[in-house]
């Protein structure tokens, strides 16, 4: 099936693929895509100058994120969206764990690079996914409190390889309703240690980023982990209010979070490992 395109009256490209539209800047051809199958979803309302597609070919299914065409919301080079991605290559090699979203392949197609993965059945935590994100924040505490679990396992895991996890927010939180995984996704932008913010404003969702990665030149290691930590423990238990009057659990659980967020480095647990054991005392 050839792709449809058509301008609309802002400019944008409208196309689509197996029946499936998405908006472009710019008329991209993307039948390379089908070498892994028929298309079912187009994600293509990103500002990283990626688009993603979900595909299904002989009963398995892919999700592959492409750079080098010239998105909706992409303000940038194809070329430097394109850089980024591959940079992001080795960060999947490196933290392959059993909550982390399975790489198959990676490489240049269609006049960019690509990285195919294989399709995580769940949905995002999100808060740009309003009905996934309310179903997800309905569940249960017990329910919740596993998925915090496998995140601490998750960041402690990426510690422990030498990396920081930069920009990991709600967003990058799948969970399947069926069976109770929990997924991870979204590390393009982790970084191998020694880090230090090279940016000013690093990139990242503002609910979950601490102090220094908003000052450059500040150091980025495992205590801003821990912020990571804490900002994401009032997210899923504290509907993102740090107050107490938000906090689902108990009062000391409520302490260790708020600890984690301190906006001083000193007064934040030293490590992942020091929050979880005083998360699970």
């Amino acid at each position: 099936m050839e792709e449809g395109k058509a301008a609309d009256h802002t400019g944008s490209i409208r196309q689509s693929i197996d029946g499936i539209p998405y908006v472009m800047k710019q008329p991209f051809d993307f039948g390379f895509i089908r070498r892994y199958g028929k298309v079912f979803k187009v994600y293509d309302d990103q500002d990283s100058g990626n688009i993603c597609f979900g595909t299904e070919r002989g009963g398995e299914r892919f999700f592959i994120k492409f750079a080098g065409a010239q998105t909706k919301r992409y303000e940038g080079e194809p070329d430097d969206a394109i850089a980024r991605l591959k940079d992001s290559l080795p960060i999947y090699r490196d933290l392959k764990h059993a909550n982390l979203v399975e790489l198959v392949e990676a490489g240049e197609m269609g006049g960019g690079f690509a990285m195919v993965f294989r399709w995580a059945q769940g949905e995002c935590m999100g808060r740009m996914y309003p009905e996934a994100h309310a179903k997800f924040m309905a569940l249960p505490l017990d329910a919740r409190l596993a998925v915090f679990s496998d995140v601490l396992c998750f960041l402690g895991h990426t510690t422990a390889q030498g990396y920081v996890a930069v920009d990991f927010y709600d967003g990058s939180i799948l969970y399947d309703f069926e069976s109770g995984k929990t997924t991870i996704c979204d590390i393009d932008f982790f970084r191998k240690q020694p880090c230090v913010n090279d940016m000013g404003r690093m990139w990242g969702s503002s609910r979950f980023q601490s102090p220094e990665e908003y000052e450059l030149g500040a150091v980025i290691d495992e205590v801003t982990n821990v912020y990571t930590a804490g900002a994401t423990a009032f997210a899923l238990f504290g509907g993102y209010q740090r107050t107490r009057e938000h906090w689902q659990l108990d009062e000391r659980r409520f302490a260790v979070a708020s600890k984690a967020v301190s906006g001083e480095r000193a007064l934040r647990h030293a490590s992942i490992a020091e929050f979880c054991r005083q998360w699970e005392k």
